[in-house]
């Protein structure tokens, strides 16, 4: 890139619990810009699975982080041409990728999941990731999976 980097823009806390990364979640989650909407698909899908999991002592929103803690990947692979062959090399992702990464991973299975609203199928995905299972601790995974099995490029990290 020839200009400086663009600044980050500043997120807000969301209004309910005052965090910045359920503010992010939720810009993943919203479209066509409808931020409210997509506040009240997140904040019943917590709602939903605190009711799923009564005997947990943790609040939904500790239930949330812990779920997206573990479909979080720590490596991906990235193609990378040497000498006319193209290697998948195993690389470590940015601690702000790793995050987008994790919440997008959340909203794709959850949209794919069946489900009556989109609230339920967040929530049984949550509830799914929280318990080390579903779609998107599938994908990451396979995700570590790939970068195990292409441990011997590793060299060609750039």
């Amino acid at each position: 890139m020839r200009k400086a980097k663009p600044k980050k823009r500043q997120i807000l806390p969301d209004p309910v619990y005052g965090d910045v990364t359920v503010t992010r979640f939720v810009n993943h989650l919203m479209y066509d810009g409808k931020k409210n909407i997509a506040f009240e698909i997140f904040y019943s899908a917590l709602e939903t699975v605190k009711a799923k999991l009564p005997n947990e002592e943790k609040t939904a929103l500790e239930i949330w982080k812990a779920a997206l803690d573990n479909i979080t990947p720590q490596v991906e692979v990235k193609s990378r041409r040497v000498g006319g062959a193209t290697f998948q090399v195993p690389t470590e992702i940015r601690p702000d990728r790793k995050e987008s990464i994790s919440m997008k991973n959340l909203i794709i299975f959850s949209r794919k999941r069946g489900g009556k609203t989109m609230s339920d199928k967040l929530s049984a995905e949550i509830v799914d990731a929280f318990n080390n299972q579903g779609g998107a601790f599938k994908r990451k995974e396979d995700m570590h999976r790939m970068a195990e099995a292409n441990r011997a490029f590793a060299h060609f990290r750039f």
